[in-house]
């Protein structure tokens, strides 16, 4: 079983059958799911992206500026990070955020050292902002704290059960890896996660594991070694 571990969610994975914004039900579940593995004594700390609010990117390309669009993009992770930490805390769990900028009191200025103390009181950290600086996605920010954190693997709850040669949702023939490496990962073109992401993971031997977190109870499986997802491995 994996000691400490770096869970990227989705953050339009949040918006449930909405469309927009956040769904108390698929919070709730997900909170649940969280706890479940905490209980067992996993270390967790949590990437979550901001898409169901506001993606930086898709809002440079209607006029943004590119920086203040990353920028409201990580004020959207926050958003989503705190409504995170209460559904945590409503179920019994003891969480805390961690912010890429300072905005105390809303969360406290992440550094590794304090993001170790907390997992070694129990906490849940959550670690929000994305890196802190545009031109980076989450899933960046995910791969950099997962390496930062020392975490065994980055689990990355998805709303597909793993990697495809395709996009499953779009194409029946596409077939689904148990396995995979960064290097195949690359070169195949599989949108897994940013180029920046898979070269960080790659370069420091950062396991990922790719599963459908909208699921209940597969964060568990995955914890309890079930083979529901891929790995992308060296």
């Amino acid at each position: 079983m994996y000691k400490r571990i770096l869970l990227k969610l989705s953050g339009e994975s949040l918006m449930g059958k909405q469309g927009y914004g956040i769904d108390s039900d698929r919070l709730s579940a997900y909170a649940r799911q969280i706890k479940a593995i905490a209980d067992k004594g996993v270390q967790i700390g949590i990437v979550i992206g901001g898409g169901n609010i506001f993606r930086g990117l898709s809002g440079a390309q209607k006029g943004f500026d590119r920086v203040k669009g990353d920028q409201m993009g990580m004020l959207a992770t926050v958003i989503n990070s705190l409504a995170l930490s209460s559904a945590l805390e409503d179920v019994g769990q003891k969480v805390r955020v961690l912010t890429s900028v300072r905005m105390e009191p809303i969360g406290d200025f992440y550094n590794k050292p304090k993001a170790l103390r907390l997992f070694e009181k129990g906490n849940v950290v959550i670690l929000a902002g994305g890196t802190g600086s545009p031109y980076f996605t989450t899933d960046t920010a995910s791969a950099l704290r997962a390496i930062e954190i020392e975490a065994d693997v980055m689990l990355k709850g998805t709303r597909v059960d793993g990697v495809y040669t395709a996009d499953p949702e779009k194409d029946p023939t596409a077939t689904k890896f148990d396995e995979i490496t960064y290097d195949e990962v690359l070169s195949r073109g599989l949108k897994v996660m940013d180029l920046t992401a898979i070269t960080m993971c790659k370069e420091n031997n950062m396991p990922i594991y790719v599963f459908d977190m909208d699921t209940e109870g597969n964060l568990l499986k995955v914890i309890n070694g079930e083979r529901i997802g891929t790995l992308v491995k060296p």
